[in-house]
């Protein structure tokens, strides 16, 4: 049965204050004991009427008619700790237990942004008009992407619907404001892609151990924390494969980002005669041994990858006319995945192949994120179609010009 409650007036610390009063059946013996929820106080509210319009805004009817829901003011901040506590524990046993590299994203999208601005307030009073305002204001004066103000977007949806599957807020689709914010997912970011002879420029231009290391990158897609996570016993050598069983980000040993992460590379004999030389050269060289150890560390740990980007990429890529001394553009190992993407589809090669060897779980990352055209690719499709349609032999990207 619905019920309403009755609102009444009591002195508080703060001041006259409307209460909801309301009863609900206690578990442990049924009998029906009466519940209060702070509505406002009496100075910001100050006839019934616009006390129970507050009710309204709050959905404390919604709470107190679904049993076993919280009733009162919870705070978004309520909802972030029950979260936080519950699906970005270390020690959670889930189903769909997220990699570590996530959960250190969510931590930081919840401790940077949403804790800030949205923990003290009342987690159902908050609008999706000013939540997608909120996020406008975080691309405009913070200078945030698309993708990552979606990417908050995300996250501040997964703690509400984790509230609502715990129950700690009602279960329907009007407390979850959520649902009805829009935001742009698009980047305006641009890759950086290299030629093959700039990516070979780029791999001479660096001695020992990093030369390898970047050569691993560019011919296999693997990202740098997959790199930098490999045992020389994840190398075989005769079945010509690269076993992806853990990554090194932030200090720490991870698990591959999805089950298509954890897919053997292919290893051609090319890039096994580097990584053979490689071992050879290492002090590092037994099965258990980083491929890519810490000199300084005395083999304990990888190497770093932001301090392998800072000290030997980006100055090499400057040596070899990639970049100039003062180009602002971002440029990483991250680039070589991008470019090596990018020549196979140009190269003509099935894009599912081209899927499998980044190991995307979908192909619409792969042509969506991963492949760039180049402006000598777009200029000879244009000729190719303009070929066709004036009945002229192929033009050439040259003959444009």
């Amino acid at each position: 049965m619905f019920q309403r409650g009755c609102l009444k007036k009591e002195n508080r610390k703060k001041g006259p204050t409307w209460v909801l009063r309301f009863y609900v059946t206690r578990k442990s013996d049924g009998k029906r004991v009466e519940h209060k929820a702070v509505v406002g106080l009496v100075h910001d509210f100050k006839t019934e009427n616009s006390a129970w319009a507050e009710v309204e805004r709050l959905r404390l009817h919604q709470q107190i008619n679904q049993s076993g829901v919280p009733t009162g003011k919870i705070l978004f901040e309520n909802l972030t700790a029950h979260f936080l506590e519950n699906e970005l524990s270390e020690s959670t046993e889930s189903v769909a237990k997220l990699a570590s590299t996530t959960m250190d994203t969510y931590r930081l999208i919840i401790n940077k942004y949403l804790h800030p601005r949205w923990g003290r307030r009342i987690a159902l009073g908050i609008e999706p008009l000013e939540i997608e305002k909120w996020l406008q204001s975080l691309k405009r004066d913070e200078g945030l992407a698309n993708p990552t103000c979606d990417k908050i977007r995300r996250v501040m949806s997964l703690v509400y619907r984790h509230s609502q599957r715990y129950g700690l807020i009602p279960r329907n689709q009007e407390s979850n404001p959520m649902r009805f914010v829009r935001c742009k997912t698009t980047s305006d970011y641009e890759a950086l892609i290299l030629q093959p002879k700039e990516a070979f420029a780029l791999v001479m231009g660096l001695e020992e151990p990093e030369r390898t290391l970047t050569l691993l990158a560019a011919g296999t897609g693997l990202r740098i924390s997959e790199c930098l996570g490999l045992q020389w016993q994840d190398i075989d050598f005769d079945g010509h494969k690269i076993y992806v069983r853990r990554t090194w980000l932030q200090n720490r040993i991870g698990e591959p980002k999805s089950k298509a992460s954890a897919a053997p590379v292919p290893m051609h004999s090319l890039l096994a005669d580097f990584m053979r030389g490689w071992m050879q050269q290492t002090v590092y060289g037994q099965p258990t041994d980083w491929v890519f150890a810490s000199q300084r560390l005395k083999g304990k740990k990888p190497r770093v990858g932001n301090m392998l980007v800072e000290d030997h990429l980006r100055p090499a890529a400057v040596r070899a006319g990639i970049l100039a001394k003062d180009d602002p553009r971002r440029f990483g190992f991250h680039n070589l995945r991008h470019s090596l993407a990018s020549f196979l589809v140009r190269s003509k090669t099935d894009v599912k192949v081209v899927q499998n060897i980044l190991r995307h779980a979908d192909v619409k990352t792969t042509l969506g994120i991963y492949t760039h055209s180049m402006a000598e690719d777009r200029l000879a499709a244009q000729g190719e179609a303009l070929a066709a349609i004036l009945h002229q032999p192929s033009i050439q990207a040259g003959e444009a010009n």
